[in-house]
């Protein structure tokens, strides 16, 4: 049996997750925080809503989270919420309050995440009336 060196290994590594291979798992998650409603999350956590604007990370409660996100619906929050916590970048914490708190936090990694993630949210913001006049110039020359 052949041995491998650390370079070799590193080379491996580096094609096991090669997201242009149609096999690659990275692509789960990709597809997974190229959602809107995982950014706006994410962001809403991060303290960059408007309503927050300036407080910085900080745990908010589901109702909190439901106010900010104008337009998701409770079963995309709460699926969402989910699928954040199963991949590490949100902490669920449950208080044995009446009736019970639960409340949402960044982990580091959901944190190293929302750094990446919130220029899309801001170039999107930015950008939009700009899309928009290339929108409408596309469907007037296409009519």
């Amino acid at each position: 049996m052949a041995t491998t060196t650390a370079a070799q290994r590193r080379a491996r590594a580096k094609t096991d997750y090669d997201a242009f291979l149609a096999v690659c798992p990275s692509r789960q998650l990709l597809d997974r925080v190229a959602d809107k409603w995982v950014t706006l999350v994410l962001c809403a956590l991060a303290g960059d809503a408007a309503a927050l604007e300036g407080t910085g990370p900080r745990p908010l409660r589901y109702s909190q989270l439901a106010r900010l996100l104008a337009g998701v619906s409770q079963k995309m929050l709460t699926q969402t919420l989910r699928n954040l916590e199963r991949d590490g970048l949100v902490t669920r914490t449950v208080e044995a309050t009446v009736p019970v708190t639960v409340t949402y936090e960044l982990t580091d990694l959901g944190l190293s995440l929302h750094a990446v993630v919130r220029h899309l949210r801001v170039w999107a913001q930015e950008n939009m009336d700009a899309v928009a006049a290339h929108r409408e110039a596309h469907d007037a020359a296409s009519a």
